[in-house]
């Protein structure tokens, strides 16, 4: 029997030693997560994208010319393309280079002299058939379906594997291209919509390439190709910065349901300029566009995937009713224009940037339409879906994201931060402010945390540490003894976690300033104690 007992332990621990291994971060993620020697010295200023799409064979075939200014002097420049995807050539003025591959990052060696503050090119030829997404978003890749009619409907969504899964890329959030061109071939019966205004068509006869330019900075997961037999209708919006072009482009079928559906696109700008301020991207426009997926944030060009219903594909993620008000895909992939497109994550530990701000926006969206109650009903009733059970931020510099708890803990602790601040206007101010400081950039938590910080005029790095970098929830203990004292304190926080919080004791709403040591105060009846139910925390009463 003990020896029994003695293999078992032994099978155990290497099952153990097995699941601790697989999440080691590898080389491979170092080089797809870190801003690598052959990363830091170039800064991408242009990308021109050409790609002929086959739908038959499921392949792809293209160019993308990378303009860079040279920021120090070297010799070799990593690009990222993403096996079966081959590179067939590199070029820099016109003369072939020699390049080497590890994984997907690709080493090539330069020839000509990189001179501090030149403007140089390369142009990476690429062919092949690229990974198909198997569940799209989530699992990434290109997605390859037919309509109703037969007609072939193709899209990508890569946010998680990385754009360079179907197009040679500098595949790290940190650094932004300022402008693009995205030129894709497909069949002349087909349509391309991608990001940006729509420059040109070109009648090749059998094939039609599509021109789309991008103005603003974008982030690489945010390009995309989106391939169907599409009809076009659009509107005007009068925003903060003036005439906002809306275009949408759906299945054929799809058209009377769509006109009547995005509906919710005009209302989710003006929710969302009051709360976050201008729309980013006035002069790229914003589009939705039908895929044959749920959807994603791609900038200037928001895919939709949602069965044209409120809610999510049909459900109400807050058990409230709430959540039928609105289309989920519409509001919270919209979101993201201001949260993830306009303020972007240098590293993807810090998704919680896109995603709890992104969840968050779904409340304001309610907040704004039906008042303030409508959208705290909303936020918590999203806590039935929090695990609590790791960190939201995740492990920098090696590709690694934090829990999933981003979206739903994410939204809460903004709602929490909200009652914390007790000041709404205030609040509105830091939102839109955070938008106008991070225009067009990315950042790291650190930055957003003390944007926050500053404005709101309070310490808030434990509040942080507590709620992004742990996995519990604070717990308000608190007991009353015969002298009508309420005693009090926060455990299973953080050091000098003092977060102030708005109590009922009997009838009458007080503020507390709990801190990790005891703390009390004299009430007028030793009653019980009842927590603001917009505060997301644990209570403990502890007799």
């Amino acid at each position: 029997m003990r020896k029994i007992e003695n293999v078992l332990i032994m099978i155990l621990a290497l099952m153990s030693q097995s699941v601790l291994a697989q999440n080691l971060p590898t080389r491979a993620d170092t080089l797809r997560g870190s801003i690598t020697p052959e990363r830091e010295w170039w800064d991408l200023n242009y990308y021109h994208l050409s790609v002929e799409v086959f739908p038959e064979s499921q392949s792809i075939k293209g160019k993308n010319l990378v303009r860079y200014r040279v920021e120090e002097p070297a010799e070799v420049l990593q690009i990222d393309l993403q096996e079966p995807l081959e590179i067939t050539a590199v070029k820099q003025d016109g003369e072939e280079l020699t390049f080497k591959r590890e994984g997907a990052a690709h080493f090539i060696s330069l020839k000509k002299q990189q001179e501090k503050g030149a403007i140089n090119e390369l142009e990476i030829f690429y062919e092949g058939k690229p990974k198909v997404a198997v569940r799209p978003p989530w699992d990434g890749g290109i997605t390859w379906q037919k309509d109703a009619n037969g007609n072939h409907f193709i899209a990508n969504a890569n946010q998680g594997i990385g754009s360079s899964i179907w197009w040679p890329t500098k595949d790290h959030p940190a650094d932004e291209v300022d402008s693009m061109m995205i030129s894709v071939t497909v069949p002349k019966d087909l349509m391309d919509v991608s990001n940006g205004r729509l420059i040109k068509e070109d009648d090749n006869g059998r094939t039609k390439t599509y021109h789309w330019f991008v103005a603003n900075p974008i982030n690489d997961y945010g390009v995309n190709i989106s391939i169907g037999d599409y009809v076009h209708f659009g509107e005007e919006f009068e925003g903060e910065k003036g005439t906002l072009t809306m275009d949408y482009y759906v299945l054929r079928d799809n058209l009377e349901k769509a006109k009547a559906q995005f509906r919710d696109a005009t209302r989710m700008m003006e929710a969302f300029e009051h709360w976050f301020g201008p729309y980013p991207f006035y002069e790229d426009g914003f589009k939705l566009i039908e895929v044959p997926y749920l959807g994603m944030e791609h900038q200037s060009a928001v895919t939709y995937g949602n069965g044209y219903q409120n809610g999510y594909l049909g459900r109400d993620l807050s058990g409230t009713g709430w959540g039928l008000k609105f289309d989920f895909i519409i509001i919270h992939e919209a979101g993201h224009e201001w949260f993830a497109n306009n303020i972007t994550y240098r590293d993807v530990a810090d998704m919680w940037i896109h995603e709890s701000f992104t969840n968050y926006s779904e409340s304001l969206f309610l907040d704004y339409f039906y008042g303030k109650e409508a959208g705290q009903e909303y936020v918590r009733g999203t806590r039935m879906n929090i695990a609590n059970q790791s960190p939201i931020i995740g492990i920098y510099g090696v590709n690694r994201r934090g829990s999933g708890d981003m979206y739903y803990k994410g939204g809460n602790l903004l709602n929490t931060l909200r009652e914390v601040i007790a000041d709404d206007e205030k609040w509105r101010n830091i939102l839109r402010g955070l938008n106008e400081e991070f225009y067009h950039q990315t950042v790291y938590t650190r930055q957003v945390e003390e944007y926050i910080a500053q404005q709101a005029g309070m310490d808030l790095k434990a509040f942080f540490d507590q709620y992004l970098r742990e996995s519990n929830l604070p717990v308000l203990e608190y007991y009353f003894t015969e002298n009508n004292t309420l005693h009090f304190r926060w455990n299973g926080t953080v050091p000098a976690f003092d977060m102030p919080i708005d109590v009922l004791l009997g009838e009458e709403k007080v503020r507390l300033q709990p801190a990790t040591e005891w703390q009390e105060m004299n009430v007028k009846k030793a009653t019980d104690l009842e927590v603001d139910p917009d505060f997301y925390v644990s209570t403990l009463k502890m007799r």
